[in-house]
């Protein structure tokens, strides 16, 4: 094992910020592997669970188990971590630019579209091989405007040319849920099934660049465009939405980070003991399927539903009551699903988001990520 500190800041008015990645086997020696945890500062649950990565890693490690290449980066984002506003940690967005963390991550496939032309053959391996080659030196001639640029350019670096990428998030309170690309759902479904994830959200191009797709939609995109060339889907890039902001809990962290090990075992990166695969607790999800709800205008939420709830069609989900003008409104879904994810401020201004539903049928177009 060894660690390294990557420079973040690029103005020279701002005190150098340092990105700390630890890493473990061997390049070359198998699968590579990338774990990333709260590039939102504020998502704390999966620092939390990355400690408990750290320590079993550095143990596998050291007993010569680690059977290819793993990289860790504990604390994604050293940017926002240094962010607060009055008292408060404010890290999903950087707030010179006010752009989100987890968006507008170069997507190289356009660049690789030209520069693979006639390059490519019938040789998987071969392919596979080239096109992280054409990956590696695109993401190295993204010149960074700004030091978020520079962070995100420094996680896409490490993570570009891997075969199983996991950014670790949480949402604002939520079941354990996750988000992959659609070619990717058997290959994620044995880590659905170990951390018990109640919904998987999938999408070709989700929309906005967020880092997961920047590391996998480019396999599909290429196998698109060069129709009929052996293309695999060689990059299973996972979003993990590790609950709730203040689901922070050692038996949570330790489970959740014991049921990532079992998938890299699973996946022939750890010589570890295998338990047999859980049964898979739910089908896979298409993110249009997804109904948000959104506050009409401000008011006190309260809500008719609990997180886990099935919602039928028009079933009242929340109400929002305005304690001034008396203004009572409720809420309904539009389509049938699961109740998964929701806000956790109780008064909201008008536009502010209550919840999300995971239902069935797609009905939404355009970008399908909150902002």
């Amino acid at each position: 094992m060894h660690s390294m500190k990557h420079p973040i800041a690029v103005d020279e008015n701002v005190a150098t910020a340092h990105l700390t990645s630890f890493h473990y086997g061997s390049p070359g020696s198998g699968k590579k592997v990338y774990i990333q945890a709260a590039v939102h500062a504020d998502e704390v649950p999966a620092m939390l669970v990355a400690h408990f990565l750290r320590q079993e890693l550095e143990r596998l490690d050291a007993e010569g188990r680690v059977k290819g290449e793993i990289i860790l980066v504990p604390a994604a984002n050293p940017l926002g971590l240094s962010q607060v506003i009055h008292g408060a940690p404010f890290g999903r967005y950087h707030l010179t630019t006010g752009t989100n963390f987890n968006r507008l991550y170069r997507h190289v496939a356009d660049d690789l579209k030209k520069s693979l032309e006639g390059k490519l053959g019938s040789d998987v391996d071969a392919n596979v091989a080239l096109i992280r080659e054409h990956a590696r030196h695109q993401v190295g001639l993204w010149e960074p405007k700004d030091d978020a640029e520079t962070l995100k350019k420094t996680l896409l670096s490490m993570a570009i040319d891997a075969d199983i990428v996991l950014d670790l998030h949480c949402d604002n309170e939520a079941l354990m849920h996750m988000y992959t690309g659609t070619p990717l759902v058997e290959a994620v479904e044995p880590l659905m099934a170990l951390l018990g994830a109640r919904v998987l959200l999938v999408a070709k191009v989700s929309g906005g660049e967020a880092f997961d797709e920047a590391c996998s939609r480019l396999w599909w995109d290429l196998a698109d465009h060069f129709e009929g060339t052996a293309i695999p889907p060689s990059c299973i890039a996972v979003t993990v939405e590790l609950r709730g902001e203040n689901d922070v809990r050692y038996d949570y962290a330790r489970a959740d980070a014991a049921a990532m090990l079992q998938y890299l075992g699973h996946a022939g990166v750890l010589d570890i003991p295998l338990e047999p695969l859980p049964e898979t607790p739910c089908r896979a999800t298409p993110l249009n399927a997804v109904e948000p709800l959104e506050a009409p205008h401000a008011g006190v939420l309260v809500f008719h539903k609990k997180l886990g709830e099935l919602v039928e069609r028009g079933e009242p989900v929340a109400d929002i009551v305005n304690p001034v003008s008396g203004q009572v409104t409720t809420l309904a879904a539009e389509h049938a699903g699961l109740l998964f994810a929701s806000t956790a401020h109780r008064h909201l201004l008008r536009g502010m988001h209550v919840c999300k539903i995971a239902g069935t049928e797609s009905f939404r177009s355009g970008d399908l990520l909150s902002s």
